[in-house]
């Protein structure tokens, strides 16, 4: 099996994953912001801005993934 076949191989299945972390993190993350939310709603503010920066963070490792499919991508030929 040439490098080739592995960048086929290996480029799809890395932004797969990427994107199942990234859904899964998301959902946890989103989840624990609403629960505590609930049990605090004086303090909603700061905990969405908190949320919202730390899914901003996990979304840019699924791009980072998806560039470097990209680029891998292009190595293929």
């Amino acid at each position: 099996m040439d490098y080739q076949a592995m960048l086929g191989l290996a480029a799809p299945l890395t932004v797969g994953l990427a994107a199942i972390g990234s859904g899964l993190g998301i959902g946890r993350a989103v989840g624990s912001a609403m629960e505590a939310m609930g049990r605090q709603p004086e303090a909603a503010g700061k905990i969405q801005t908190a949320m919202i920066i730390g899914a901003a963070f996990i979304e840019a490792l699924t791009i980072y993934a998806f560039i470097v499919f990209i680029m891998a991508s292009g190595k293929i030929g």
